[in-house]
């Protein structure tokens, strides 16, 4: 038997407040909503923008200690990332994460490419790509 261990951890809280639920990781506390348009109150981050960012950092993190450990002036890394809902050409619908690499220092072309090939190698990316699954209870 595999032995369990926790590599992150979360609680959110909605309190009744519409939408707005209350975050906990650790000693950090941060909040999530809806849009309006959704029925929110747009206070905070919707939770597909919450998984956006958890991608975007962790691909820009796991660049950064790349670069610094093949001494590469990389200057700042700056990821960006979009969740796209869209139909493919058979009306599925499908998911599609959206990345932009971007870093300033002075690169070759050639380390550029190395970047866009190890930011796949990021933990999220990989947990995203190859999926998990979810295990719930209720109390």
């Amino acid at each position: 038997m595999n032995e369990e261990k926790v590599i992150a951890t979360a609680k959110a809280t909605n309190s009744g407040h519409a939408y707005r639920t209350a975050l906990q990781s650790h000693q950090f506390s941060l909040l999530a909503d809806e849009p309006v348009s959704a029925g929110g109150n747009n206070e905070a981050p919707a939770p597909g923008d919450f998984l956006c960012m958890s991608l975007a950092s962790c691909k820009a993190i796991t660049l950064r200690m790349y670069v610094q450990r093949k001494q590469w002036n990389a200057g700042e890394i700056s990821v960006k990332v979009s969740l796209v809902k869209e139909n493919d050409a058979a009306g599925n619908l499908v998911h599609r994460f959206i990345c932009e690499v971007s870093v300033t220092g002075n690169l070759t072309t050639e380390q550029k490419q190395r970047l866009l090939q190890i930011e796949k190698a990021c933990p999220v990316s990989k947990l995203l790509v190859r999926g998990a699954e979810i295990v719930s209870s209720i109390g």
